[in-house]
C-alpha cells in the first residue's frame, strides 16, 4: 500500500485512510482486528516529506503471563520526517560511536528520520513500524493476571492447581545433607 509523492502537487495534502485488516501483512507479535484508521496531512518541502497525523486501531496480542489472546487499543500520534534514500549519505557525522547497520555514522538531523525511494511511501511499512512501538514490552491482559503454573502449565486464571513450585538449586543440594549428618 504506497501513497505516491510524485502526485503532491499543493504540498500539502490531506490523508484520509481506512485499511481492512486483511490489507495488512501478518505479524509475529501481534493480530489486527480491527480496521485501522489513518488520517492527517502529508507535507512535501522540496525532497522532505513530513507526515502528521493519527493511527488508530484495535490488535490483538499474547499476554506475556497467560498466553492467553486479548485486544489492545491503539492509537498513535504521528510526526514523522522521511528523506529520499540519496540523501542519506549528504549529511555531517557526530562525533561518538554511534553507527548504524552499515556501519555508517549516525548524524543528528538522522535519528529521526526514515527514508522513502522512487517517489513513494510504503504506508503498510509506517504501520506496522508504530504499531510495534505502541505495544508495551510485556502486555498483560489484567495486571493481576496470575499467569501459567510453571509445574503442570495450567492457566491460574482460570483452573487452581495443587503443585508446589519449590525449586532448589541443584548446585546446592550436597550442602543440604551437611546440615543433616550434624
Amino acid at each position: 500500500m504506497l501513497l505516491d509523492l510524485s502526485r503532491l502537487r499543493s504540498g500539502v495534502e490531506r490523508l484520509n485512510r481506512r485499511i481492512e485488516p486483511d490489507a495488512l501483512e501478518p505479524v509475529e507479535d501481534f493480530r489486527v482486528v480491527s480496521p485501522v484508521s489513518l488520517t492527517g496531512e502529508v507535507r512535501k518541502d522540496g525532497h522532505q516529506i513530513r507526515l502528521k497525523g493519527r493511527l488508530t486501531a484495535t490488535l490483538e496480542c499474547a499476554c506475556s503471563r497467560c498466553l492467553e489472546p486479548f485486544e489492545v487499543p491503539v492509537a498513535v500520534d504521528l510526526d514523522l520526517v522521511f528523506l529520499p534514500v540519496s540523501a542519506a549519505g549528504r549529511r555531517s557525522p557526530l562525533s561518538g560511536p554511534d553507527r548504524d547497520e552499515d556501519g555508517e555514522a549516525l548524524t543528528e538531523d538522522g535519528l529521526g528520520v526514515s527514508f522513502y525511494k522512487d517517489d513513494a511511501l510504503d504506508l503498510s511499512e509506517i504501520i506496522r513500524e508504530q504499531f510495534v512501538l505502541a505495544l508495551p514490552m510485556k502486555p498483560l491482559c489484567s495486571p493481576d493476571c496470575r499467569g501459567l503454573c510453571p509445574v503442570c502449565g495450567r492457566n491460574r486464571n482460570r483452573d487452581s492447581c495443587a503443585c508446589r513450585a519449590e525449586w532448589i538449586d541443584p548446585r546446592l543440594e550436597p550442602l543440604k545433607h551437611l546440615r543433616s549428618e550434624s
